[in-house]
C-alpha cells in the first residue's frame, strides 16, 4: 500500500474527502516527525511505538574497492510493534 491507497482507505472508512484524509494523514506524519526530531518517541497504543535510536561510529568497508570508510554516528527512528499489531499477524 502507497501513501495514495491509505488516503483512499482512510476517506472510505472516516466517510470524509481524499483532500481531508490527505491532510489529516500529513499531519499525522508531521506530528510524528516533530517528536523523533526532539528525542522523543511516539506511542500509538495497540499499534506500536516510533522513537529514535543511535548508531555509533564505525569504520565500514567499500564494497567496489576494498578499502576502508569511517562511518559517521547517525540518529535512526526505529518502530516498535504494539501486542495488538502483532497479534493481528499471527
Amino acid at each position: 500500500m502507497n501513501k495514495t491507497e491509505l488516503i483512499d482507505h482512510i476517506a472510505q472508512q472516516a466517510d470524509i474527502s481524499k483532500a481531508a484524509a490527505g491532510r489529516a494523514l500529513d499531519a499525522v506524519i508531521g506530528g510524528v516527525k516533530g517528536t523523533l526530531k526532539k528525542g522523543g518517541s511516539v506511542t500509538l497504543v495497540g499499534f506500536g511505538t516510533f522513537a529514535v535510536g543511535k548508531r555509533t561510529a564505525r569504520t565500514g568497508r567499500n564494497p567496489r574497492t576494498g578499502a576502508a570508510i569511517k562511518i559517521k554516528a547517525a540518529k535512526v527512528p526505529k518502530f516498535r510493534p504494539g501486542k495488538a499489531l502483532k497479534d493481528a499477524l499471527n
